[in-house]
Formats: structure tokens, sequence, C-alpha cells
């Protein structure tokens, strides 16, 4: 995922940078290649040795450390660089970096960087609030830094507040957000629907569909990560929810076509993943369903079609997507729906295809535009994203 890139950890004194062992160990499993620099104060927290069993490169701690292959270090290092993060971040080093201070191997190094720097802060709420430290913050975000903002909860310290650093998971969204694809939907507004819908019959009973959402959120994730400003429309899912994303909860399918269509106005590309419920419960006058008895008959009426909707209240210059699943005749069922809803592109599978469908983390589908159809083998619902977004990219 991360071949070709190259991340630079700056580790400062705080207890929090053990957690950086396990941020450098997720790094190197998605074959990044990982620079570790220290303070001097952090190697009493964490030894040198473990970042380098982790990265296979040297951890740089001193500026005028011989024990390498002649080049200027700091220099050759930053040059690579795609990426600095520097996590657990002291007051001292943000004061540092916020004055121009370069007088370590870590500050030196992020002085000479032109890439994009994240800072995570790591320390005492006391200190953390302290206006010399919040006025160095500010600076940071003025020279063009990112920092993240740390969580509240009980510290190494024993106090409770802000200042606790992010879990590993986290901070690694943040480095993927910034290299792992090229920014290609850079200015585009994309809207993802994702999850079932749940249509009430009475307070206790409902009508839904076997949709987990992972379609729709691996589509809305490979979207943020290529640029784009994305907003997640998701029925109830169990899903952990993406970061950088705007996302509405919704539980309805009139919920949802009033979300989507009220948005529709302001997006370039609409991708409607979600399995909506193509029936609700209707209000019958019968006695039966009056009492609530559990033998009674349960009227349906059509909800509003909102890929149909779309297609026929479409801006300029906006491009449609649907799913399209199937147990038969898919091709076919599938085209119609693509000229009927009056769409560019219906992405299709089979539900009785293994690997495919719901409650999987693989999918098997079939590109269909008016140019021909696409099949693709079977794939991970990330790989399925991504492949998605490039033929959006080259239809539109």
């Amino acid at each position: 995922m991360l071949k070709g890139k190259t991340v630079v950890l700056g580790v400062t004194g705080s207890i929090a940078a053990y957690k950086i062992a396990n941020l450098a160990s997720m790094l190197s499993k998605l074959n990044a290649e990982i620079h570790v620099l220290m303070t001097k104060n952090a190697t009493n927290f964490i030894n040198p040795i473990t970042f380098e069993t982790l990265t296979g490169n040297k951890c740089l701690i001193d500026t005028f450390d011989r024990n390498f292959q002649y080049s200027v270090e700091h220099v050759s290092i930053a040059k690579k660089a795609d990426v600095v993060l520097i996590a657990p971040a002291s007051a001292n080093v943000i004061g540092k970096l916020a004055c121009g201070i370069a007088d370590d191997m870590l500050t030196t190094t992020v002085m000479a960087c032109k890439c994009k720097k994240i800072v995570s802060p790591a320390m005492n709420t006391n200190m953390y609030e302290n206006p010399i430290v919040q006025d160095n913050i500010q600076r940071l975000k003025k020279f063009g830094m990112e920092v993240i903002e740390p969580d509240v909860g009980l510290l190494a310290c024993k106090d409770v507040g802000a200042g606790k650093m992010p879990s590993e998971d986290i901070l690694l969204e943040y480095i993927l957000r910034e290299i792992k694809c090229d920014k290609d939907f850079v200015g585009k507004n994309v809207l993802v629907t994702a999850g079932p819908t749940v249509e009430a019959i009475d307070p206790v009973r409902f009508i839904s569909n076997h949709s987990t959402g992972k379609m729709g959120y691996a589509i809305a994730k490979a979207a943020m990560y290529r640029g784009a400003k994305v907003t997640l429309v998701t029925g109830p899912v169990s899903i952990k929810l993406p970061m950088f994303i705007d996302v509405v909860h919704i539980n309805s399918a009139a919920d949802m076509f009033k979300e989507v269509s009220g948005r529709a106005e302001s997006q370039d590309i609409i991708i409607k993943a979600a399995a909506v419920a193509d029936y609700t419960p209707a209000v019958v006058a019968d006695e039966k369903i009056k009492k609530n008895d559990s033998d009674a008959g349960i009227a349906l009426k059509r909800t509003v079609d909102i890929l149909k909707y779309l297609g026929e209240h479409r801006r300029e210059g906006q491009f449609l997507c649907g799913f399209s699943m199937e147990t038969e005749n898919m091709l076919e069922n599938s085209k119609r729906k693509l000229e009927k809803k009056s769409i560019d592109m219906i992405v299709a599978n089979n539900l009785k295809i293994e690997g495919a469908g719901f409650g999987v983390d693989t999918n098997v589908v079939t590109f269909i535009t008016s140019k021909g159809c696409k099949q693709l083998p079977k794939m991970s619902k990330e790989q399925v994203a991504d492949a998605l977004l490039d033929e959006i990219k080259e239809n539109m």
C-alpha cells in the first residue's frame, strides 16, 4: 500500500513514545520506508534498538553521529520524506519548531523538510493548556503544520484532561490521508450512501435488509484518500466511522431521500451503494394491526426511487452511479436500470456468486456504462472501491 513512500517519525520525551513502536510496525507492514528520529530525552522512555529492529534503519539521535554511510544525514532524509509525523510532541519540541530552533537531529531534519508535517502533542493537561504552548501550537498551524488534537482522558501522571496522544490507528489515518494515494479527486464533492434502511412496522418490528455498509464505507474512504471532500449518508451499521468524512446518520428510506436530495445540487459525484428497503409499511385500518397482533398482515407501499429522482433532477456535469444486486439475469436487469434511472453507471453483482454481496470483505462486480460492461475478478471491497473511482474518473 505504501511501497515507495518514506515516512519520518519524530519521537520526543514522553511516556507515550511506546505507542510509536506499534505505529512503526503498522507502517512497515504496509511496506513504507520508515526513518525514526529521537530526541535524547525520548531514549529514556524507549530504546532506539526497538525502532531499528522494526524499521531496518538506524535510529538517528545525534546530529554529529559518525556511524553511518557518508552523507549530510538530516538533509538526505528530509529530501526523501513524503510525510513527517512528530508523535509524541513535547512542549519543548513544539516550542523549538514554532521558533525555528534546530539544535538536535529531530528539529534540524524537520526544519529541512518540505513535505507535510504533522504534530501530535502529548503532555500534562496544565502544560498543554498553558497559553505559551497554545500560542506555539497556533504558530505551527500558521506555518502550515497540521496539529492533531490530543484526546481527553486519564494521563500517566493520573491527571484527567486534554493531553493524551491518540491511538496508533488514528495517527496512521493521518499518514494514510496524506500519502496513500495520488490526489486525483481534489476539488471534487463526493456523496456516498451506505448501509441498510430500516422501516418501522410498529414500535417493535421493522423491515430492513442484510446490508453491512462495508462497500459504501470502502468507497467513501477511497474517495477521501484521493483528495475528495466526502459526505457519507449511512444507515445503521456496526462499522467504525471513517475519519475526515462528513457522516450523516439516517434510518428510513425517507430519511435517506431527504438527506441525499437536499445535498445533491452541491455534489460532483453521487454513488448510491446503500441497500434501501424498497417498501415501507402502510397504515391500514385493520383491527389486528390496531391491537398489535403478531398474526396481523402488513400492507406495504413502495418507497421513493432515490436514484431515479437524482437522474431526473441532476445538474450539468454531475456523475451518478448506482449499485444493482441481482439473483438472476444480472446484466439484463442492470442495463435496464441504467436506462430507466437515467444515470451514468451501474455496479452490478450477483448475490449467488461466492465472495460477492452482503456481509463479506470481498466483492465480484461488473461496471456497466453506456460504453459497455467491464467485469472484475473477486477483489477486496477496498480494491473494488479504487477500481470504481478509476472507472468514474475515466467516464466523467
